[in-house]
């Protein structure tokens, strides 16, 4: 990888260490200069004009999908856009038809997105909600959850790589267990794209969600890919319908269906980019370029005395790495870094309270985590000031 050159496609980078990409990653130039365009030469709602700046807008909003649904391996599944991976998953959550004991399996290493729908199911549905316990390092172990889908379940809903410690999901077998069993599997794959490569086909599931404001696209712009189309969406109204009457409605197919009402059209045009934009760089290399960040990133942190990193041994992982220093709290670590050095990290629960509980963890962990645009140097500079903190730790 050319990191010099993908380095200044990101002017941030210039007045900062960013190493918090498992919340938010950075926009490149392209991706804000596809939005700006937008705004400026061809501004318009889709799906909905006949005028020349409305058939435009239109096509690049249909290029968006084509190209995201290319870039997940989407095949014949259906794409439509949320605002986030919440909302995909809520839309899930209300699409499918559950019954009062139906079960749903999931984990404590989800983000509250993928757990608080399920709550609230078990509240007002009455369904069966069961957790599986992670290993002390933070995994996933794949027979406690095909243990769990064995039991019976209706819908297994898990997260591919943890947001607390960069674990990832071997999910070819959980989803042989689910195809097995009966059991629909939905994958939260907020943290693997583009992290990981991503072939859907490979993985088995029948819900995939994702985000874009954490691969490189603008905020408020998400994904849902469904193997079969929800019978019921999240939304009803303007743009999801083909006929309307005093009598009633019957809604549009395709994507129109699951997207009522005027879409982040410069977002979405901006997240088609964004894959452009990775898809230039290269997956692989992506992965190679991280992989190599986050090995010296774990190294050097294991050097430092009073540093703990939770999952610092795990075999498969992405570069997502929690730890804590000695007694400091986490936030006065994140505070430091960033007083100190403009090194801007996460730190507390990371929307993953349960978690934490179950860890033993009340305060939560600082997280640093690696993006394609990050250098060798940032890691030095991170690990060199943890090392001064550490030391009055």
């Amino acid at each position: 990888m050319d990191i010099k050159s993908i380095r200044s496609d990101f002017p941030l980078l210039q007045e900062c260490i960013y190493l918090d990409s498992a919340a938010t990653s950075l926009s490149p130039m392209p991706v804000l200069n596809a939005m700006l365009e937008f705004e400026l030469h061809y501004r318009a709602n889709v799906g909905r004009g006949i005028h020349r700046l409305s058939q435009v807008a239109s096509q690049k909003y249909w290029d968006a999908h084509r190209r995201v649904s290319r870039f997940i391996g989407g095949g014949e599944g259906l794409i439509a856009f949320t605002k986030n991976t919440t909302e995909a998953i809520q839309a899930v959550a209300t699409g499918i038809p559950f019954s009062k004991g139906d079960t749903v399996v999931s984990s404590l290493l989800e983000h509250h997105s993928n757990l608080l729908p399920w709550m609230r199911l078990k509240e007002q549905a009455g369904i069966t909600l069961t957790l599986v316990p992670p290993t002390p390092d933070g995994n996933l172990d794949p027979d406690r959850v095909i243990e769990a889908v064995r039991e019976g379940a209706k819908l297994v809903a898990l997260t591919w790589v943890s947001n607390v410690t960069g674990a990832v999901t071997p999910v070819r077998e959980i989803s042989q267990a689910c195809r097995k069993h009966g059991a629909l599997f939905l994958l939260d794959g907020a943290q693997a794209v583009p992290h990981l490569a991503v072939d859907l086909a490979s993985t088995g599931c029948d819900f995939f969600c994702f985000s874009g404001h954490k691969m490189l696209g603008p905020t408020g712009t998400g994904v849902l890919w469904m193997k079969e189309p929800l019978s019921e969406p999240l939304l009803v109204g303007g743009g999801a319908v083909e006929t309307v009457t005093s009598e009633g409605y019957v809604l549009a197919g395709g994507y129109e269906r699951y997207e009522a009402g005027t879409p982040n059209v410069s977002g979405f045009i901006g997240l088609g980019r964004a894959v452009e934009y990775i898809e230039s760089i290269g997956v692989r290399s992506i992965m190679e370029h991280e992989a190599a960040l986050t090995g010296q990133l774990l190294d050097g942190l294991r050097d430092i005395p009073a540093v703990q990193v939770l999952g610092a041994d795990l075999a498969d992982r992405t570069g997502v790495v929690s730890f804590n220093v000695g007694a400091l709290k986490p936030h006065d670590v994140a505070f430091l870094l960033s007083d100190e050095a403009d090194i801007m990290v996460r730190s507390g629960h990371h929307c993953c309270g349960p978690l934490m509980n179950y860890l033993g963890l009340p305060g939560g962990t600082v997280r640093a985590s690696i993006g394609c645009y990050n250098s060798s140097e940032d890691v030095d500079a991170f690990l060199d000031t943890v090392n001064r903190i550490s030391k009055v730790s």
